[in-house]
């Protein structure tokens, strides 16, 4: 990459591609220097299930942006969701050879990569392996044990599994679309990035990201993700009943639901009508908006609540893991009217619409700061704090080397002076031989 603190992200949706690239500015904020979307073609419910199509809608993206950007990219980070996506919980642990040593980075990473090595079901690949609360010598509940003194280090771990094939797929459209893969990040944990603050994460917290294919969950609790899962339903699952229920083609469907659509029923009068086109000189088709919503509300009373069980099954209503911060929606399908309150009405749990606009500069177009840009938005964000670790890494490792050196020098310095110390000794004595020989010589 040209410039070594722009990163860019890249989300392959079911119903959009969105290429995004960015740097900080000096506030911290996110500048975005160039945008692209395009239609998504070849990926259902989140899964790439035709490359060719696939990898056009990523290259018609990533082109648009580097337009409007005027940068030349060559590798992005990438977000993964899915039905073939799950979550478990691990415990794992190390015996440290010196506990006479302070636990280092290096520990936690020997840790991770232990964890790597878990033998999963045929076909499946972990892909996050995120540490949750550590044990050092059976002291419990330690959130950052860098630092500290100890032999046997022990972690809980929340680790992210899905399809080799799919990760391999998604791996192949990246690098024919002449991009690398500079990192691969679970969605939902992508929209949390963008959308909640760190005090929501602390006082728990469910983010739900509604999008074309497939509904993610992450929750959060101390701080801490605690669940993740991937419902296989989405915005596209109430398009495709509003076609089916009201006898009319996709496109009208989509358009109906975004313009009219509503997820409860008793806002609409039976008078309101819509009439929508008919085909190639057919009579328009004349809908109620109270039927449309009806149909809109039936599919999502039943996304909410197969979302709603992931979380009871998470156990929110015991008092250690309650979600005092509700519930918060963000994608695409959070912009339907009245669903906050459908989603209240259900849960019973405080609820918000989430928007990535507080991550972004304040010059960002308002466009971007929509819903449905979140997860983008969190691609963004997660391959800037990788660059970040980066330079933190190679100034260490800078550092240990100019440590080296000086200690080289300092012994090289030392070793002069021991032989500038010896050649004045050397000298009195031979002048001092000098000296006693003249006066022989005198004496003679």
């Amino acid at each position: 990459m040209e410039h070594n603190d722009i990163s860019v992200g890249l989300d392959i949706g079911t119903t959009k591609i969105v290429a995004m690239i960015g740097r900080r500015n000096e506030y911290g904020k996110i500048e975005l220097l160039g945008t692209g979307k395009s239609k998504s073609l070849g990926v259902h419910r989140g899964v790439v299930n035709n490359i060719t199509q696939t990898i056009q809608s990523i290259q018609i993206a990533v082109d648009e942006a580097i337009a409007v950007s005027g940068i030349k990219i060559d590798e992005a980070v990438v977000g993964i969701a899915g039905q073939h996506i799950r979550s478990l919980q691990h415990s794992d642990y190390i015996t440290r050879p010196n506990s006479e040593e302070v636990i280092s980075d290096e520990d936690l990473e020997k840790l991770e990569k232990q964890v790597h090595k878990l033998v999963m079901l045929p076909g499946e690949e972990i892909i996050h392996v995120l540490p949750q609360e550590f044990k050092v010598d059976g002291q419990a509940e330690i959130t950052e044990p860098v630092g500290m003194y100890g032999g046997r280090l022990e972690a809980n771990f929340h680790v992210v599994v899905g399809q080799v094939s799919s990760i391999r797929n998604i791996g192949r459209c990246i690098k024919s679309a002449g991009l690398n893969l500079a990192g691969i990040t679970l969605e939902p944990l992508a929209s949390a990035e963008a959308v909640l603050s760190t005090e929501e994460k602390e006082a728990g917290v469910a983010l739900i990201d509604i999008g074309g294919g497939t509904t993610d969950l992450a929750i959060f609790k101390n701080g801490i993700i605690r669940h993740t899962a991937v419902i296989p339903f989405g915005g596209n699952v109430i398009t495709e009943d509003i076609k089916e229920g009201c006898s009319i083609i996709e496109k009208q469907a989509e358009l109906l639901k975004t313009k009219f659509g509503s997820a409860w029923p008793g806002e609409n009068k039976d008078n309101e009508i819509v009439s929508i086109p008919g085909l190639r000189g057919r009579d328009p088709k004349e809908i109620t908006l109270k039927n449309l919503s009806k149909i809109i509300h039936a599919r999502v009373v039943e996304i909410i609540e197969q979302v709603f069980l992931e979380i009871k099954n998470y156990g929110h209503e015991e008092p250690k893991k309650k979600l005092i911060a509700g519930i918060v929606l963000t994608g695409g399908g959070a912009q339907l009217k009245h669903l906050k309150q459908l989603v209240e009405y259900i849960t019973g749990m405080d609820t918000r619409i989430g928007y990535p606009n507080e991550n972004l500069a304040g010059d960002s177009d308002e466009s971007f700061s929509s819903p449905q840009y979140a997860t983008a938005v969190g691609l963004l964000m997660n391959g800037l704090n990788r660059l970040d670790k980066q330079k933190v890494k190679e100034a260490q490792h800078n550092h240990e080397k100019d440590e080296e050196l000086k200690s080289e020098d300092a012994n090289v310095e030392d070793d002069d002076e021991i032989e500038e110390v010896k050649d004045p000794k050397k000298s009195i004595f031979e002048k001092w031989g000098d000296k006693f020989r003249d006066f022989l010589d005198n004496a003679e």
